[in-house]
């Protein structure tokens, strides 16, 4: 039997999980420094998988099969395809950023008496996030992606709940009763989510008799699987509901927010460039393949709700006070666009859509966690509190300047190829909507050149003339991120290649094709 990648894969860091929690409590660095051996381990297995896929090989690669519960039909079954290959790598990617980055984020507290806090379970908490987002991405049973799909939402919540940001502007106290809400907003509208996607999960097998996605897909597409037009759209809304408060998608957008500004910065990045993305992943995977002509019938309602949440989360990052809120509202319209994408039906709108998964992890990640460590210099997440910062620390300045830029998808850095892929595809088959959605572009440059002049431009404020620089640490984070953000915006084939086979046949399922120009005949 061939060795079981994609298994491992998702193991490994459960496994790194269990090993860092099991650290003694007095050897916090031997904690820290295993967990992060755990996740380059990771790392180094999801590059053997992005090199074993083929592109042009069969839908799903690598595939992997085994009886689990069999009165019921469910299977362990495993499978990528270039989309799922490509967020795979993205999050093995990002999450030795996000330890490295969150060091010191469990360190004891300093509050009148000494408080010790679980540096272990911190670090083992965001490895048992990975493990769970990983096996989302690689999961061909919708059972078994169903139960990873909520599993996650537990760790998470101890994340936010048990390790918030230490940055509050009305001590330790008003911090706690912050996180301890902004936790359980976040577990009640997933949670909220998925008992819905439950019900439609079981309606889904009295329907199709077993929970394979392949076999579903296959018995729609040959015609031996017909569902009746009523019950094809309560299920997919039932799926659609949960990945769209995940993604999130206004109006299901509001435990975002909370979650990002409370939590330590790394988590903040592990939520919306991590665990959000299973989200909109699941659009693609479940809800087109599965429910293709209620997916259809829904496209009009959710251009709509994509484009508010474009131009709400833009307007609403406009009129932030704290860093890391505004990050989240931006956030919620680039989710927007990434959902535009994903129900243009159009070739380049997926592929835009999917790139920018990738694109908006990485450039999140980068704005986010440079914004980080301007918080923790000055121990305030206001923007009003800051000022003329570029002349004390200038590498922190052009690093945060360069995640800004990428933010507001400027030429040259890559969401820009992304977010253009969106419009292009938008305007093909919904013009209007293509014109609306142009707006968060302009939005988008308004709320990141204004958070930059407020807060590194001007007179040097007293509080922040003796800021330290970028440390060693912090510039292994921040360098390879802009690096990448640089390379994918002048040369994103490596990642189109990968995902556009995959995206052709998505939309294959849902039996459309690209519109064909309007050419005038020559008078």
């Amino acid at each position: 039997m061939s060795f079981p990648l994609l298994t491992a894969t998702a193991a490994l860091p459960a496994i790194g999980a269990v090993a860092t929690a099991a650290v003694p409590a007095t050897r916090r660095n031997a904690a820290k420094s295993l967990a992060l051996l755990f996740s380059l381990a990771t790392l180094a297995l999801a590059i053997v998988v992005l090199v074993r896929f083929d592109p042009d090989g069969g839908r799903y690669q690598l595939t992997e099969s085994h009886s689990w519960i069999a009165d019921f039909g469910v299977r362990y079954e495993l499978g990528v395809d270039g989309i799922g290959v490509a967020l795979v790598a993205l999050t093995a990617l990002l999450i030795p950023f996000i330890i490295l980055a969150g060091w010191h984020d469990a360190d004891p507290l300093e509050t009148g008496h000494k408080r010790w806090r679980p540096t272990q379970g911190f670090f083992a908490l965001i490895l048992g996030v990975e493990a769970m987002v990983i096996i989302s991405f690689e999961a061909t049973d919708v059972f078994l992606f169903y139960i990873f799909f909520e599993a996650m939402l537990i760790p998470m919540y101890f994340l936010i709940g048990g390790f918030g940001d230490r940055a509050h502007e009305h001590g330790e106290e008003a911090a706690s009763t912050q996180r301890s809400y902004a936790a359980v907003k976040f577990l009640l509208y997933n949670l909220v989510g998925g008992l819905i996607m439950l019900a439609a999960v079981i309606g889904l097998y009295v329907v199709a008799g077993n929970f394979s996605l392949t076999e579903i897909a296959a018995a729609r597409a040959n015609g031996t699987l017909h569902m009746a037009t009523n019950t094809e759209r309560w299920l997919f809304l039932g799926f659609f509901f949960a990945f769209a408060v995940k993604a999130p998608l206004w109006p299901l957008h509001t435990w975002l927010p909370n979650a990002m500004g409370e939590a330590t910065t790394p988590v903040a990045v592990l939520i919306t460039a991590v665990v959000d993305k299973v989200g909109t992943f699941a659009m693609l995977r479940f809800c087109l393949q599965l429910f293709p002509e209620a997916s259809e019938w829904a496209t009009p309602f959710i251009l709509v709700l994509a484009v508010i949440s474009i131009i709400y989360g833009a307007l609403l990052a406009v009129g932030q006070r704290d860093i890391k809120r505004l990050v989240a509202y931006a956030s919620i319209s680039h989710f927007g666009f990434i959902i535009l994408g994903i129900f243009a039906m159009t070739s380049q709108g997926q592929s835009g859509a999917t790139l920018y998964m990738v694109n908006h992890g990485i450039s999140t990640a980068a704005l986010m966690l440079v914004a980080g460590f301007l918080i923790s210099r000055r121990g305030s997440r206001l923007i009003a509190d800051y000022g003329g910062v570029q002349k004390v620390a200038p590498v922190l300045a052009g690093t945060f300047l360069i995640g800004g830029l990428a933010t507001l998808s400027l030429p040259g850095l890559a969401p820009f190829v992304s977010e253009f892929l969106v419009l292009v595809g938008t305007f093909e088959r919904y013009p209007a909507i293509g014109v609306v959605a142009t707006l968060g572009i302009v939005l988008a440059a308004l709320y990141t050149l204004v958070l930059y002049q407020r807060t590194m431009t001007g007179p040097v404020k007293p509080e922040v003339s003796a800021m330290p620089d970028l440390r060693a640490r912090e510039l292994a984070v921040v360098a390879p991120l802009i690096v990448l953000l640089i390379f994918l915006g002048v040369y994103p084939k490596p990642v189109t290649d990968i995902v556009n086979p995959a995206v052709k046949q998505t939309l294959s399922d849902v039996h459309k094709k690209d519109p064909q120009p309007e050419v005038e005949a020559a008078k």
